[in-house]
Formats: structure tokens, sequence, C-alpha cells
């Protein structure tokens, strides 16, 4: 008898799609029930969108005013505190929430943790990536105790036409006819952007912007696309963009319908957090740059003067 516990992530009352991926993945381990745990100040309203996910037998909520911020070091204690109640596996979306929550429940239970389930080949074995991505193991873990696993945002979507996805841009589409301009940039003092992991489109510059200044010209086009910030590692350890933006293998692991790569050569470490994005749109300088390898569409140029032109012709 198999039964799943998913932690619920969430940001301002809305559930993030991640939580729906973690559904997706307990699905194929076919178990008895599938569980989703909502920890907040005021969990209804999340609890309530969970309730609505394909596959969710029920959902647990644990309100309390402590619960208002996502912080790991509080919600872990009460994650494992209901792991225990006949729960086989615990799941977390591979996300900067889940890759900070899972490590502290796994010590809590005194489990190992399974990172970044790719495939599930039974109820104990999985597929992970390894080396950026480019081998693919199969690992077994030990039948006899609670598994604590990450699942990351993509891989185990069915693809764009998924019923999650589907949703995911149903609803992002009528919330942009509905309010054109809810997209403006946070440092603007306005709209908050798009959650990087689980916008549809992203934007992300690199090195070759020069300065924190000149990054305007991505939110710009972001703005006017509707879509998330990213930056490459190189440009955040530069101070152009908080580490929060980061796009690649040591930042966030990213799916989303379009990415548009502004500056960026495409190291390895940046191309395994896009390696699952359905369309990449590449614009440098340098025409031999590694990202064109991988670009659906490329652009060579200056990108302080085709950026601009980009965003007044959209």
């Amino acid at each position: 008898m198999s039964k799943i516990l998913i932690v619920a992530e969430h940001l301002d009352g809305k559930l993030n799609p991640s939580t729906a991926r973690c559904v997706t993945c307990a699905r194929d381990l076919k178990p008895d029930a599938i569980d989703v745990l909502v920890l907040a100040a005021e969990p209804a309203a999340i609890a309530a969108q969970a309730a609505k996910i394909d596959g969710v037998t029920k959902v647990l909520s644990v309100t309390r005013a402590e619960n208002a911020h996502a912080l790991a070091a509080v919600y872990a204690p009460q994650v494992a505190a209901a792991a225990k109640n006949g729960y086989t596996h615990v799941f977390a979306p591979s996300t900067t929430f889940g890759k900070d929550l899972a490590p502290r429940v796994a010590a809590l239970l005194g489990v190992a943790q399974v990172s970044d389930i790719m495939a599930v080949d039974a109820a104990h074995t999985f597929k992970r990536p390894i080396y950026a991505g480019n081998a693919i193991v199969t690992i077994e873990a030990p039948a006899d105790q609670v598994l604590v696993a990450t699942v990351p945002h993509g891989v185990l979507c069915r693809g764009w036409r998924c019923r999650e996805c589907v949703a995911d841009r149903n609803a992002r589409a009528r919330r942009r006819a509905a309010e054109p301009h809810a997209f403006r940039r946070a440092q603007a003092g306005q709209e908050r952007p798009p959650d990087l992991q689980a916008a549809s489109r992203v934007v992300s510059g690199g090195r070759a912007l020069g300065s924190s200044d000149a990054f305007k010209i991505i939110y710009a086009l972001a703005d006017k696309l509707g879509a998330g910030v990213g930056a490459s590692r190189a440009a955040v350890d530069a101070g152009y963009v908080p580490s929060d933006l980061q796009v690649g293998q040591t930042g966030k692991i990213i799916a989303p319908e379009l990415y548009v790569a502004i500056g960026i050569s495409g190291a390895i470490q940046h191309l395994t957090g896009i390696k699952d994005a359905g369309t990449i749109v590449a614009i440098n300088k340098d025409a031999e740059a590694p990202i064109f390898e991988v670009a659906d569409f490329g652009l060579v140029g200056d990108l302080f003067k085709l950026v601009p032109e980009l965003e007044q012709a959209l």
C-alpha cells in the first residue's frame, strides 16, 4: 500500500503550478491515496485550488500564524509530523522552496532524500539526471523507509498539451486579458513579475548587458511579452540582478513555452536549466556562441540595438 503526501508551494494565496507536477509524478506510482498538505496562515483559498488538481484524494491544512512565510525551518517539523501518519512518500517541488524544505524533512525523518525525479520505474525506483543532465541514472530507494523526494517543474509534464499546462496557460491568458498591465515590473513599484519557475515565457539576460542599469531593456521586453525575468550566473555574479533570478544548474531549472536568451553565451550549466523549454530564442553578437546550438531561432547582432527594435515591433 502506498500513500503519498505532497507539500503545496504557494505565494500570495495562489498555488504554484509546480505542485500539480508533483501530483503528476505521484499518479505514475498508482498509489492508494495522494494527499496535499497546505501550510499557511490562511490556507482555505489555497486548499480549494489544490483540491481541483486531478488525482488529489484529500487536502490537509495547517493554520498557524508563523506559516505566513514559507520558511523551511518552520515548515519542516510540520511536514515531518504529517508524514508519520502512514505516508510512504513525501514529494515537494524541485524549486528553491522544495530544495530548502525536503532535506530538512528527510533529516527529521532520519532518511535519505532523492532529488529531481524525472521518471518513475516503480514505487521506489526512479530515474534522475546527473552531470548537469548529460547522464541519467536509475536509483532504488529503501522500500522500508519513507521516501522524501523533489520533482522538477516540467520534466514529468505530458507535453504542452497536458491538462495542467493547458489550465495554466488558459488562466494566465484570462488574467492578461482582464488586466493588460498586470505584469509591470516589481522594480517599478507595481505588480509582482510572473514567478520564474511558473512563467510560460521567460526573458533572460547575460553578462553582455554590462550593468544593472542596462538590464532595464530585459525588463521592458519581458513586460511586453508578459514574461518572467531570468539571468545567467555571470550576470548574477556581476551584481546586475539578484540571485533568485539565476537560471541554470546552480540556479533555477525552468521549462517555459518560450525562452529568450539575450547576451548569454550558453555554458553547459545554463543550458541544463532550460533543456525542457519549448522554444528557445537567442540574441548574441557572437555567431559561434554555444547558445545557438540549442536555439530554435537565433539572431546575431548588437543586443542594445536589436532588443529595443524587437520591443517596438511587439
